[in-house]
């Protein structure tokens, strides 16, 4: 079942009431190949590899210059309240593929550009790559949940979430929370 317009702005205040930090994390995601899921209680994180056997390194959606997958979007973080207010057909939507699912908020205001986050022993950097929700996104979850990202009143809100590059390797796991740094 896809949502209306009406549905989703019903949710932004529980969505925008998520924790500024300290977030539990929900749910970790390897996404080995286009379309394939690994829900998984832990995930390496390296500087090198973003995610060791997830697709960015052979499949990135953005690439530097040289052709090299682009740092930036080697981990993607979706707002937990986001994904629950979407994702209402668990058994026959696809999960989105963000490695993490955390309850954080994922504002501009809250998560500047360039903010670190400690995710287990690894350190996240946040990307100034915007998370616009592809189309796969829009075939999911709908039209009105594309627009409900991109909307001028929301986009500061960063609803889709953040991307982030690694800058510190390390695990992370479903009993870890993401703290601000």
């Amino acid at each position: 079942m896809q949502l209306s317009s009406a549905q989703l702005a019903a949710a932004m205040d529980h969505v925008r009431a998520a924790p500024l930090d300290d977030a539990p994390i929900d749910m970790l995601c390897r996404r080995p190949g286009y379309g394939e899921r690994e829900f998984l209680p832990a995930l390496t994180l390296t500087v090198a590899e973003g995610i060791p056997g997830d697709r960015w390194t052979t499949a990135p959606w953005m690439r530097l210059a040289d052709g090299s997958p682009d740092p930036r979007i080697q981990v993607s973080i979706l707002p937990k309240r986001v994904l629950d207010a979407v994702w209402t057909d668990r058994e026959n939507q696809v999960h989105p593929g963000d490695p993490i699912v955390a309850d954080l908020e994922c504002s501009y205001a809250n998560l500047p550009v360039g903010s670190r986050l400690q995710a287990g022993s690894a350190v996240l950097e946040v990307s100034d790559v915007f998370n616009d929700a592809c189309i796969k996104w829009k075939a999911r979850y709908g039209a009105a949940a594309k627009d409900w990202i991109t909307d001028r009143e929301n986009v500061h809100l960063r609803l889709r979430g953040l991307l982030c590059k690694v800058v510190q390797d390390g695990v992370v796991t479903l009993e870890d929370r993401l703290k601000k740094l």
